[in-house]
């Protein structure tokens, strides 16, 4: 089975958020390690964030600091396979936004690669990604 991270998720094994980040590792410990992956969608996410920080920085210190965390996100997504947006990603993203299901366009995309790779899509928000048809998700911080 494919586990896939979505952005939140990847956040608190990044950040080591506590109690989630020793629930969430325990599960993942269960699985190889090459079962589990994340999406584009959520590299695109985090490096907006840090391109963002950096851009407004306004002085050394800050703009150290997020390179630096931006070298730290480099270096995370080197260590865990990430599954592109690609033609059948996009396809079923098109779909679920005819019914207008009051989901992001972000979450959207990651639910459209994730159904595509008929993956299980680990999330701690189930409140929008429960509202995705055909999609299998859980909150294994909880």
């Amino acid at each position: 089975m494919i586990l896939i991270l979505d952005t939140d998720t990847l956040t608190v094994l990044q950040r080591q958020t506590e109690p989630y980040h020793s629930r969430l590792r325990a599960r993942l410990a269960e699985f190889p390690q090459e079962d589990v992956r994340t999406t584009v969608v959520s590299f695109e996410e985090q490096m907006r964030g840090w391109l963002s920080a950096i851009a407004g920085a306004k002085n050394e210190i800050q703009e150290l600091a997020a390179y630096d965390r931006l070298y730290s996100l480099l270096a995370f997504f080197s260590s865990i396979p990430v599954l592109a947006y690609d033609h059948a990603a996009a396809e079923h993203f098109a779909a679920l936004r005819l019914p207008r299901l009051n989901v992001g366009s972000m979450d959207l995309r990651i639910a459209a690669v994730t159904i595509s790779q008929n993956g299980l899509l680990l999330s701690r928000n189930l409140k929008d990604f429960s509202r995705v048809p055909d999609l299998r998700v859980e909150d294994w911080t909880v």
